[in-house]
């Protein structure tokens, strides 16, 4: 199949640290590619891929000082994708709906995996308008908000199997490891393993919009002689933080849409405890490869469990459900699903704006 994949152009592709989306665009891209499939990536110029790279930016938005408007290129990018649409069999978007009045009118069949929340009030009108758009979600529990969408499936994130390796010889610590603020709890995670009295290691991104709230609530927390804060890391370096850690913690208060970094730890093997929000319920099996808790007391008591629970198990249960393999394969189908229905495509609606 001839297919394009479509990612955003703040980070690179994979990015350098923090950045969940193009993580997994790379994943899936690289993935195809290995599978046979002619893949073309639009991406940033800094990204690295084995697919042809077209690229309206030269580097990642995020970390070009010069960027002063990030949605001029995105604009020129989803221009040049549907000028070239016919070249493709398929065209998968991974940057919500700025495409949707262009992709809409297209007759090349085309999907968007949705990678963020879905529960702000003013997406149901983006959706209504644009009830066309096949849309996939990375989890059955990031739908909640808008049920009625155009959804053609849930596909789970996946990762290369040989991106991270089993550590069955832990050390006597705790692993936080995402960005700085109020919704992915950082905060929680250090009353936790200061309740528990174990070190918690940090591994966080803070953004230009959290650094008021990393300032303010968080800072002061890090003179904790059991805290170690160390920003944002790469793929070599998360490897070492979790495969090392006894657990990661991941107490967040917001509806996840999936959490990247709970298959991560999986991956090296490394139990999670996590809170009972979001695509928690989907990703960790209760009691195998972590504890879905509902508050700090329960979050320390499984502390003290946690090693009751076999790495061994965890790595197995990765490697079962979410590959990199895994995930192309799902994609595939619902292209083949596409691809056959677009004969039978409805004609587009022509209403006028209330």
């Amino acid at each position: 199949m001839k297919i394009a994949q479509v990612a955003p152009l703040y980070e690179s592709v994979p990015p350098v640290k923090y950045g969940g989306t193009e993580r997994v665009v790379s994943y899936l891209t690289e993935e195809l590619v290995r599978q046979g499939h002619d893949v073309t990536l639009f991406a940033s110029g800094d990204s690295k891929t084995s697919a042809t790279l077209v690229s309206p930016c030269g580097r990642s938005l995020r970390l070009d000082p010069g960027c002063q408007d990030p949605l001029a290129c995105h604009i020129v990018m989803i221009d040049e994708v549907l000028r070239h649409a016919s070249d493709f069999d398929v065209i998968q978007f991974h940057i919500d709906y700025l495409h949707f009045p262009f992709s809409s009118r297209s007759n090349v069949p085309h999907v968007t995996t949705l990678h963020g929340r879905l529960d702000l009030p003013e997406l149901p009108l983006v959706y209504r308008q644009f009830r066309s758009v096949p849309l996939i979600s990375i989890s059955d529990a990031q739908r909640a908000p808008l049920p009625w969408a155009s959804w053609l499936a849930t596909v789970h994130h996946g990762l290369p199997e040989d991106l991270y390796c089993l550590d069955e010889d832990p050390e006597p610590y705790l692993a936080f490891l995402g960005r700085v603020s109020p919704e992915k709890g950082v905060d929680k995670a250090i009353t936790i393993a200061t309740r528990a009295g174990l070190p918690l290691r940090i591994a966080a991104k803070v953004d230009k919009v959290d650094r008021e709230y990393f300032d303010c609530c968080i800072k002061p927390l890090l003179k904790n002689p059991l805290v170690d804060f160390m920003s944002e890391i790469g793929d070599q370096e998360k490897q070492d933080l979790l495969g090392r850690a006894s657990a990661l913690l991941f107490p967040i208060d917001w509806p996840e849409p999936f959490g990247l970094v709970m298959i991560e730890a999986m991956a090296c093997g490394t139990p999670l405890i996590a809170f009972r929000r979001g695509s928690v319920p989907e990703v960790v099996d209760q009691g195998v490869t972590g504890f879905i808790v509902d508050n700090i007391e329960e979050a320390v008591n499984a502390v003290e469990a946690i090693s009751s629970l076999s790495r061994k198990r965890c790595r197995a249960v990765f490697e079962q459900r979410f590959s990199a393999s895994r995930m192309a394969r799902d994609y595939v189908l619902q292209y083949e699903h596409l691809q056959e229905s677009a004969d039978r495509a409805v004609p587009i609606e022509v209403r006028e704006c209330l």
